[in-house]
């Protein structure tokens, strides 16, 4: 029987770890409670972020306790950047950013049975400390050679911009938070991402030497691109899990768009699909890569996870009637503003000349050109083709949301926007 670790490993969820031989004999032990921390550092986790919340998922399938901490006190400081300082943001901003990150790693976990999560915020156990007894009490066991080592640390002593004693002190209040939980539920394991890997090891150090008690770390890679790129960037920015920051919509196409070379190792890291049924998905790449079927299923699983079946089901319906293959009228207002989002355009109204729209929205290069492209049957409106160049954009055009589709050919779009005020 494969071991949950060996399952990681599979999945290319392990980058490094203190002693593996004796983490790998604890969870066979087990259970082992585990806990990860989140940062409000934004108003939303990203995908980067979810591979931290499907990893200590994983373990909690494989029957160990995960806790998801939320940093109300850490995300006051900020973990420090390799490009210089944070901006410290207001405690009342931070607090409303905890909310909200704890309700989006809540559906991605389950909080009842022998395994059940547990939801922590490190202000609990810093909010009343005197600085004296952090001195004292944690200070005390931290070495400056040690600290002043770290990389990021390094990096930035070495920079224009230094580095703050708020910043640099981060370390010592992630070690305590590994403390704590290990004092006050027993955590023996704390996993992150490869770049946390001090951080993470100040905390073993810490339990260490206050209780003398062994703990372990886990981190995963963080996630590239088979071109050695960065992963979890669009044109746009950052792809965040909350639906006001990403909509569902391009949050569904990210995951459809990616390349061959990187779709199976998306499958390992970011779904709960099985062995054999990756190997099925990655047999299709090779054979039949034009159907994309492996990337419909990573979208489809994705999706689904963070924003649940529903929104999934409207996505994947506004991204096939785009394209001919179901109704635009059926599409509501939010999902049809986000498939329409990035495509270029132009404003228009009822009575408009469809050859006019379509050259305003740059689909032709001209009146004429877009007469011919009707007498060639080459030009729809809504999926329904243009048959008169003389046709005008009619009321029962305009979707929810007052928008119309163009499309000339099969794949060149563009959108009709304000044509229902």
């Amino acid at each position: 029987m494969t071991s949950v670790l060996d399952e990681l490993t599979w999945r290319g969820l392990v980058a490094q770890t203190t002693d593996r031989d004796a983490l790998d004999a604890a969870l066979a032990a087990g259970p082992v409670a585990v806990y990860c921390g989140f940062d409000p550092t934004a108003p939303s986790l990203h995908i980067g972020n979810l591979v931290q919340i499907l990893t200590i998922r994983r373990l909690q399938d494989a029957g160990h306790r995960p806790f998801a901490l939320v940093g109300g006190a850490t995300g006051l400081i900020g973990d420090p950047k390799m490009t210089g300082e944070r901006t410290l943001n207001d405690p009342s901003v931070v607090a409303g950013w905890v909310e909200r990150i704890r309700s989006q790693i809540a559906p991605l976990l389950r909080f009842d049975g022998p395994a059940a999560a547990t939801m922590v915020n490190n202000l609990d156990w810093t909010a009343d400390l005197s600085a004296i007894a952090f001195l004292r009490d944690v200070g005390k066991h931290y070495r400056l050679g040690t600290m002043l080592a770290k990389d990021t640390v390094a990096r930035r002593l070495a920079s224009e911009q230094g580095i703050s004693f708020t910043e640099f002190s981060y370390q010592i209040l992630q070690g305590m938070d590994f403390l704590e939980l290990h004092r006050r539920h027993g955590v023996t394991l704390q996993t992150g991402g490869n770049d946390q890997w001090g951080n993470l090891l100040s905390g073993v150090e810490l339990v260490r030497k206050v209780t003398g008690d062994p703990v372990h770390a886990l981190t995963t890679p963080l996630i590239t691109k088979a071109d050695g790129t960065k992963f979890g960037k669009t044109e746009s920015g950052t792809v965040w899990l909350d639906p006001e920051l990403t909509s569902p919509y391009a949050f569904y196409q990210f995951w459809l768009n990616s390349d061959d070379a990187d779709v199976v190792n998306h499958l390992k890291v970011f779904t709960f699909r099985t062995r054999e049924q990756i190997a099925e998905l990655e047999e299709a790449v090779r054979t039949r890569p034009a159907a994309r079927d492996a990337q419909r299923a990573l979208a489809g699983d994705v999706t689904t996870l963070v924003h649940g079946a529903d929104a999934t089901a409207k996505v994947v319906a506004a991204s096939q009637a785009l394209f001919g293959r179901g109704s635009l009228a059926e599409l509501d207002e939010s999902t049809l503003r986000a498939a329409v989002a990035e495509l270029p355009g132009t404003d228009g109204a009822p009575g408009d000349l469809v050859v006019d729209l379509f050259a305003a929205a740059g689909l032709v290069k001209s009146k004429s050109e877009a007469r011919r492209a009707v007498a060639e049957g080459g030009l729809s409106v809504n999926n329904r083709r243009v048959a008169d160049e003389a046709a005008v954009l009619e009321g029962e055009d305009v979707l929810a949301g007052g928008f119309a589709l163009l499309r000339r050919g099969k794949r060149s779009l563009a959108v009709v926007r304000n044509a229902g005020s």
